[in-house]
């Protein structure tokens, strides 16, 4: 396909390096113009603006921080909304609002252009590998179109509905979980050593046993290891997430009293200088609540 990639962060970069290594034609964009230049030496082709980088391709990908900035380049000046064709298809995969997809849905529909959200769970050192797992939500022919990209980008795509916005709460879901389990190993590491036993052990038993999934044996890792920096996902995204995840529950009127607790775990490792550090980091606050420094 001829695929544009807008949002060369640490995911973007790896995600759109395995576009080309898929034998995709890729044209990339980034707000700092120095990150195109690794992905130029692989074959990319750089474009000046959102819309330049849309212009011509079937499929415009794009993977950036939050809302303010997947709106600005998708519908401000120069956007890519302005270059994609009529019959073209925006993925966002960046994990952004319920509210902002459904509008980004609404405003290419208006233009004759297809829109789908296909958010990504994994760090970048799974984008590196080709090992996300991808959550799409679309029309079926719109989601068919831009499949062998979704696939290039990933080890597995779940169709998770026909309206957009499904796989964003999906997204914003499985992120909620990833915090409570982050925030649920930190009180029991923390209980442990209070208790004389050495957390690393109750790691083990409980990874090679009980709870042997990657989730608990990645961030139980980090949380051990204290490999908070550099982060793979930095702290302040996470709490956008949790506040992302707690709009939409609210709008649904569904309680979530896991998120507002580990929302308060946010807002104090922010007030304690954590804000650079990888969003595991809240678990320093379950240690400090011990006494445990």
């Amino acid at each position: 396909m001829r695929v544009a990639f807008l949002g060369l962060g640490q995911m973007g970069r790896a995600m759109a390096a395995n576009l080309l290594k898929n034998g995709h034609e890729v044209a990339v964009w980034n707000r700092s113009a120095a990150a195109c230049a690794p992905l130029e030496a692989l074959g990319a082709k750089a474009a000046p603006t959102p819309a330049a980088a849309a212009r011509g391709a079937q499929a415009a990908l794009t993977m950036l921080a939050d809302d303010a900035a997947l709106r600005a380049v998708a519908l401000g000046e120069d956007g890519l909304i302005e270059g994609l064709e009529p019959g073209a298809t925006h993925v966002s995969m960046s994990t952004v609002s319920v509210a902002l997809s459904h509008e980004l849905a609404a405003a290419h529909a208006a233009r004759g252009q297809d829109f789908a959200s296909a958010p990504v769970f994994g760090r970048p050192e799974a984008a590196a590998a080709q090992q996300l797992v991808v959550a799409a939500a679309g029309a079926p022919a719109t989601l068919e179109k831009v499949r062998s990209a979704l696939e290039a980008v990933s080890r597995r795509v779940f169709v998770v509905g026909e309206a957009p916005e499904q796989a964003n709460l999906v997204k914003l879901s499985g992120n909620f979980l990833i915090t409570c389990v982050i925030e649920s190993l930190a009180e029991v590491f923390a209980l442990a050593e209070k208790g004389g036993v050495e957390p690393r052990k109750v790691f083990e038993l409980l990874t090679e046993t009980l709870f042997a999934a990657p989730v608990y044996k990645t961030y139980g890792e980090i949380i051990l290891s204290e490999k908070f920096s550099p982060a793979g996902f930095r702290l302040p995204l996470g709490l956008k997430d949790n506040r992302l995840v707690l709009q939409a529950a609210e709008a649904l009127e569904t309680p979530l009293p896991l998120a507002a607790l580990v929302r308060d775990r946010f807002l104090a490792a922010l007030a304690n200088g954590d804000g650079e550090l990888d969003w595991a980091a809240i678990a320093r606050r379950a240690r400090s609540d011990a006494g445990l420094g």
